[in-house]
């Protein structure tokens, strides 16, 4: 047998991150890890009510507090502007929807559990809480409404009176005079609502930042995790504090996790800043796990109905889609257009040609919520998958036939879907076989009946989806020679955990002739890198891995060059291999340390290639699982997945995304709940009550690709970060709705599919019998 080589660096090779030695052995620098000489504490007073006017009626004894340097109210700040919400659509009647005030800090009112009222800032964390605990407020308790859908009645309280409802926007996708047509014409029609649960981020590191303000200079500097320090200074330089940009530093250190929640600025970073501005030392606020909770931007939450209109043989012809989104108490950065995101990908990998999409945002007295690992699409590919699996029941056939029956074929792409998406490459089929294969899926009757013998319910279910990502734009790309021989990537993008530096590195290597260690990568400093787009939307491999590959062939030819003169021969007859320049097929050749030495000025290149079209991966996920009946346990014996990420950079740090994310689907179909009383208040607000997974919980995912090359890229990626959170909550519920309803006659069940929600409907389903 040919053994089949693999590259040791360069596109394709399985590189192991070169990241986690030092996240191991606990040398992670995180932005609570940094000292600051002459640093203060700060805290934040926040709402215990969901919904209430309120009035400061003493503070005096805070501020005369033995070691309180400030205290903070929103008197104090008025140069701040509001936390800003940076899109703003137009609606089904043509109008832009209005964006209520949030303030920095709350004046009159506060509208969730968790609102900003009071900074504090002292010489220690305790004595700032202790300082808080002394400010006295007289609250007015109000209404609160919690639930989108009760949001909507007309008795309803309201969280912003003056808009005359709790109706934040209303837009649309589509076309419904043709889905109107298709319906008519429809020999049967399927329906179905669900809820994609409320979600709290809860990424490793908690927020964290620190305030300096320079008075020689007269700029600040923010040190907090970000997912791309170049957005966070433009929000807050710009909208909030009303400065030019190059007045603010934005130093982003290591990173533990950010799933999208880090992308946003919150209060604590305006606040510190002005707060270091007028002590003249740095200001530095850490964040609690139960604040993460409270303030920290929640994900998903969304009720959708949505009806699919098929012909007499099973082609679709229509789907009508209604999103009802919770908002939360305000419109938060990005938030309104999550829904609208999600719902540009309704029709998934099927050949519908119509479609009717709305979307309405709803307030309520909750934390806000915003784009959340997927963003959008893992609600879409929810919502259609579960459509599809109880449209081909309902008919007869078979999923997997039906789903075949009406994919978008190979030879349709370029195909422009009716919410004029265009996707620009596919073989959904492809990727189904190979994973229906994998799963051995036409074993699974004798299986079926195995868990029966044994008193348990087994079930299997399929979810194939796409999404949209690595959205059109660039990244710039600055890649230096340094004195020593190595080099240094400068790049916008801002590692969380995703291994940068090993999938940038490995292909700096592969061109200059290096190894790993010779790549120093930095990013997360506003100051050293020129401009970037941060991290987000799954586009950082995909947008700025051809930046670097361009960059390091332009160095490349620089090196050689400069190595030509030495050796005196022409540039075309050289090669960068082990740390030296040489001349093709001779022992002659000088090491590239030496050529950084004799160059008179530093060797640079910087290259940003742009692509006018986002990449659209997709996928096949199949969850194979049992449940006790008795008790409601599920377990998950199986899981397979296969993908088309086009051009795959790193297998090893792919599978890792897959994984992670495929885990958070997991844990958002059977175990987290983010629950709120009737009164607004936060019930799961810390880890003894909201649920994560365990490892013990998760199988061992069984994994390959089926790649089909993007032609929007120009290295033919497709974005892999969000993927495993879009396929695997259809995947895993509609595994569990065949065991429910094959054995329990469970009809539905909506997410988290805890074993108590289980337990009840299986008894529900028996008193119906």
């Amino acid at each position: 047998m040919n053994k089949v080589m693999t590259p040791k660096f360069g596109i394709g090779a399985p590189v192991r991150r070169q990241e986690d030695h030092a996240f191991l052995t606990g040398h992670g620098c995180y932005t609570s890890d940094v000292r600051r000489a002459g640093a203060l504490a700060a805290h934040v007073l926040r709402s215990p009510v969901a919904h209430a006017r309120f009035t400061i009626t003493d503070i005096s004894r805070a501020r005369a507090l033995d070691g309180v340097h400030l205290v903070l109210i929103a008197a104090d700040i008025s140069e701040l502007n509001t936390m800003p919400c940076k899109t703003v659509m137009r609606q089904v009647d043509g109008s832009r929807h209005p964006v209520p005030p949030r303030e920095v800090l709350c004046s009159e009112q506060v509208r969730h559990v968790g609102d900003a009222i009071a900074f504090i800032v002292a010489d220690t964390p305790d004595l700032a809480k202790t300082a808080a605990e002394m400010i006295e407020i007289d609250f007015e308790e109000l209404e609160a409404v919690v639930g989108s859908v009760r949001a909507l009645e007309q008795e309803a309280p309201q969280v912003w009176p003056e808009l005359g409802s709790n109706r934040a926007f209303e837009i649309a996708l589509g076309d419904e005079g043709e889905t109107d047509e298709a319906f008519a014409k429809a020999s049967h029609v399927t329906s179905i609502e669900v809820v994609n649960n409320r979600l709290v981020a809860n990424y490793m590191e908690p927020r964290a930042c620190i305030g300096e303000y320079d008075p020689d200079t007269d700029r600040y500097t923010l040190t907090t995790g970000t997912q791309g320090g170049h957005g966070m200074r433009a929000v807050i330089a710009e909208d909030i504090m009303g400065i030019e940009q190059a007045r603010l530093r934005v130093v982003t250190p290591d990173v533990g996790g950010g799933f999208g929640t880090k992308m946003f600025c919150y209060r604590e970073y305006p606040l510190c800043l002005v707060a270091a501005h007028r002590l003249g030392r740095p200001v530095k606020w850490v964040g609690e796990r139960t604040e993460h909770f409270m303030v920290d931007s929640h994900g998903r939450d969304n009720v959708t109905t949505a009806e699919l209109a098929l012909d007499e043989t099973g082609r679709m012809l229509g789907l009508r889609v209604h999103v009802i989104a919770d908002m939360g108490a305000y419109l938060h950065q990005f938030g309104p257009s999550i829904p609208r995101v999600g719902t540009s990908m309704a029709t998934g990998v099927y050949d519908i040609p119509a479609l009717w999409a709305r979307t309405t945002g709803v307030y309520t007295n909750t934390v806000p919520t915003d784009a959340y690992r997927g963003a959008g699409r893992p609600e879409a590919a929810y919502v259609l998958e579960r459509l599809v699996d109880k449209a081909a029941e309902e008919i007869g056939m078979d999923p997997v036939a039906f789903r075949r029956l009406n994919f978008i074929k190979p030879m349709q792409f370029p195909y422009v879907t009716a919410t004029k998406r265009r996707y620009d490459t596919g073989d959904f089929d492809q990727h189904l076989t190979q994973a229906l294969a994998a799963a051995d899926w036409d074993g699974f009757a004798a299986r079926d009946a195995q868990s029966l013998r044994n008193g348990r319910w087994r079930g299997i279910g399929v979810c194939t989806y796409i999404e949209a990502c690595a959205f059109a734009g660039g990244e710039e790309a600055t890649l230096s020679l340094n004195d020593d021989g190595t080099v240094t990537l400068l790049v916008g993008t801002q590692s969380n955990g995703q291994g940068h530096a090993t999938a940038y590195g490995q292909v700096v290597a592969d061109v200059l002739g290096l190894v790993l260690e010779d790549v120093k990568l930095v990013q997360g400093d506003t100051d050293r890198v020129r401009k970037g787009g941060g991290t987000g939307g799954s586009r950082s491999i995909p947008i700025a891995l051809p930046s670097v590959l361009n960059a390091s062939n332009a160095l490349a030819e620089l090196i050689k060059a400069e190595a030509a003169d030495h050796l005196e021969v022409g540039s075309a007859d050289l090669e960068l291999a082990e740390g030296v320049v040489r001349v093709v097929g001779t022992d002659q050749s000088v090491s590239i340390a030496q050529i950084a030495a004799q160059t008179q000025t530093t060797l640079q290149a910087c290259e940003e290639v742009t692509q006018d079209e986002c990449t659209y991966p997709n996928g096949t996920h199949i969850c194979e699982l049992e449940v006790d009946p008795e008790t409601g346990q599920v377990a998950i014996l199986r899981y397979v997945i296969t993908d088309d990420f086009g051009v795959t950079v790193n297998p090893l740090l792919l599978q890792g995304q897959v994984h992670g994310g495929v885990v958070q689907a997991i844990s958002q179909a059977l175990c987290e709940h983010t629950v709120y009383d009737e009164e607004g208040q936060l019930l799961t607000a810390s880890f003894m009550d909201y649920q994560l997974p365990r490892a013990a919980d998760m199988p061992s995912f069984e994994f390959s690709t089926a790649n089909v090359p993007s032609t929007t890229n120009a290295l033919g990626i497709k974005g892999a970060g969000e993927a495993g959170t879009i396929g695997g909550c259809a995947a895993v519920m509609n595994a569990l709705g065949s065991a429910l309803k094959r054995h329990g006659g469970v009809t539905h069940l909506d997410m988290p599919a805890t074993p108590e929600r289980i337990w009840q409907a299986i008894q529900a389903a028996r008193s119906m019998a």
